[in-house]
């Protein structure tokens, strides 16, 4: 017997900067115990939480990977979610410290079993690259900036073009097949926000046929890239919180705070999820019975409009800025991966296996809620 994975991002690198939403992975009132892992680059944090998760998973435990959008082989946390234990990297950029220390949260600070001394040799490197890594993502970000910005003048092209009549002729067609069987509740649902894709040193990766991977019913939202498919996957979230129903909901990278991008709920099953040029779906992508939503017969754009010449170039200039982050990112991967070497030889990992035991026997100890 073995338990289930899933995969995602619960931080991202975005128009906004880096992005996090940690704190929707699990909730203060909801967790028996978060792990907050404390150190420098390259102690074993990640190969820790991995070495852990897949002993959990052999125990038929259900574990979600949180992977790490500045190294996607690399993970920022563990969940388990039926004993309510959450195990993060808590050091920058996406920094997670006790929110109720020793009642909830503890902090595993994996500095106890580093050779100072011997670091310390390297310290000028250190704070050297240290530097240079911060100048990679201020570049970086200043490309995505600009991307986000002719993201959302993209986005008023297309809404002015956009024929909303049969967008919410759709959107209530879905709903009333989906949803109104279910009357309103007295109390709503809740959203729990994550990404299910992550702009990468390796480029755009996404895990969103993992995700949905249990939906029986997937509406597949075919679109160009600053379309807001979102709006459609926002007015079905709504009715579905009122009839209280929890939602999974994965935000878009230019847009992480107000554009969700794909959804699931859970409790029947149903997904949506977003299609375009930076992560293209297919129906066979899914198991479930899909829906294809064509966006793009929605929009009518007159050929001698100056917005059509406008719009392929502003999808163009995107892709250029977004691919220029992505080499800002292989480059900072690269000056992280040599400021890993002036710690490595320094750490004595054979001390983490009787941390790594020590964990799992609590974590074993837990009963499921």
């Amino acid at each position: 017997m073995s338990g289930t994975t899933r995969h995602y991002f619960p931080g991202n690198n975005t128009a906004q900067g880096f992005f996090s939403y940690y704190p929707h992975i699990l909730d203060q009132r909801q967790a028996r115990k978060i792990y907050c892992l404390k150190g420098g680059p390259g102690l074993g944090k990640s190969t820790l939480m991995r070495q852990i998760g897949e002993a959990l998973l052999k125990d038929d435990e259900d574990v979600d990977f949180l992977h790490c959008s500045s190294d996607p082989d690399s993970l920022d946390g563990i969940l388990i979610r039926s004993k309510g234990v959450l195990m993060v990297d808590g050091t920058s950029p996406h920094i997670v410290d006790p929110v109720n220390p020793g009642a909830v949260d503890t902090i595993v600070h994996l500095g106890d079993y580093w050779n100072e001394d011997g670091i310390r040799k390297h310290r000028q490197e250190i704070i050297d690259t240290g530097l240079r890594l911060k100048t990679h993502y201020a570049r970086a970000y200043g490309y995505l900036g600009a991307a986000g910005t002719l993201h959302k003048a993209l986005y008023q092209i297309y809404d002015q073009y956009l024929n909303k009549p049969q967008m919410y002729k759709k959107a209530a067609s879905i709903i009333n097949r989906e949803l109104t069987h279910k009357k309103l509740a007295s109390v709503p649902g809740t959203v729990r926000k994550q990404f299910a894709s992550a702009l990468t040193p390796k480029g755009h990766v996404n895990f969103i046929p993992d995700l949905m991977s249990e939906a029986t019913r997937v509406y597949l939202i075919e679109e160009p890239v600053g379309m807001n498919g979102g709006r459609m996957i926002q007015l079905f979230l709504e009715q579905a919180l009122q009839r209280g129903y929890d939602a999974e909901c994965y935000y878009c990278a230019m847009d992480p705070s107000d554009k969700p991008e794909h959804l699931y709920i859970p409790q029947i099953k149903t997904a949506f999820v977003s299609s375009n040029d930076f992560h293209p779906l297919e129906p066979r992508d899914f198991r479930g019975k899909v829906s294809v939503v064509d966006m793009h017969k929605w929009i009518h754009i007159p050929k001698d409009d100056p917005a059509a010449a406008d719009a392929d170039s502003m999808t163009q200039l995107i892709g250029q800025l977004v691919g220029n982050a992505f080499r800002c990112f292989r480059n900072a991967k690269a000056d992280h991966d040599m400021l890993e070497e002036f710690y490595i030889p320094h750490m004595d990992f054979s001390r983490l296996d009787p941390l790594k035991q020590k964990i799992l026997s609590e974590i074993r100890g837990f009963e499921r809620i």
